[in-house]
């Protein structure tokens, strides 16, 4: 099937024939193989060092102070944090003491993510959740690995069809597939009535 984008002209432009095959051909897959398994494995090693430091996984105070360091304003130079509303949505986290469950939550959540990953078991949806967490980093201050992870979500995520093909959405896209049309319920036309004769 051909992919085509209309315009306001009503023209169709069809997509580059590369980048059907990239984002649709199940051989693509093995470009992306090697990028999902080693951010799968950064998102991994990442999580279980989370998961091994009480700071993350029982007290929060990790994160604690990472979002501490991240809302103050120094005297000199630009704060970590270029944008006000974020500032204050870390300041409520803050006020709240939303830390000690955030930081467990993102402890698991990028061990599931590099697990989910490193097997391709929604490969799409777990690159979105990594890509996240990479945003909120990077809206935090902290540049670091964040962009080159960023990126690397960002391309699973647009060839989810073939991203995870050698690995289990290979059998767990098309049965969520047949699922989902099994599940949707068919869509009932409403018959319309013939123009009645002149006189009747």
């Amino acid at each position: 099937m051909k992919n085509v984008v209309t315009t306001r002209n009503n023209e169709a432009i069809q997509n580059f024939p590369v980048v059907n095959k990239l984002l649709n051909h199940p051989l693509a897959g093995l470009l992306f193989l090697p990028l999902r398994v080693w951010l799968g494995y950064q998102w991994l090693t990442a999580g279980l060092h989370k998961l091994e430091t009480p700071g993350w996984i029982q007290t929060g105070t990790a994160l604690q102070g990472f979002w501490q360091k991240a809302i103050a304003i120094p005297t000199t130079g630009n704060p970590p944090i270029s944008f006000a509303w974020y500032r204050t949505f870390l300041q409520f986290l803050l006020n709240t003491g939303s830390y000690t469950w955030f930081a467990k939550l993102i402890s698991v959540g990028e061990f599931l993510v590099g697990i989910a990953l490193i097997l391709g078991l929604f490969t799409g949806i777990a690159a979105f959740f990594g890509g996240f967490m990479n945003w909120n980093f990077m809206m935090a201050g902290s540049a670091s690995v964040n962009p080159l992870y960023l990126a690397i979500a960002i391309l699973l995520v647009v060839a989810w069809k073939v991203s995870g093909y050698f690995g289990l959405d290979y059998f767990l896209i098309p049965w969520s597939g047949t699922l989902y049309s099994q599940n949707s319920e068919p869509t009932q036309q409403v018959p319309s009535r013939a123009p009645q004769a002149a006189g009747d």
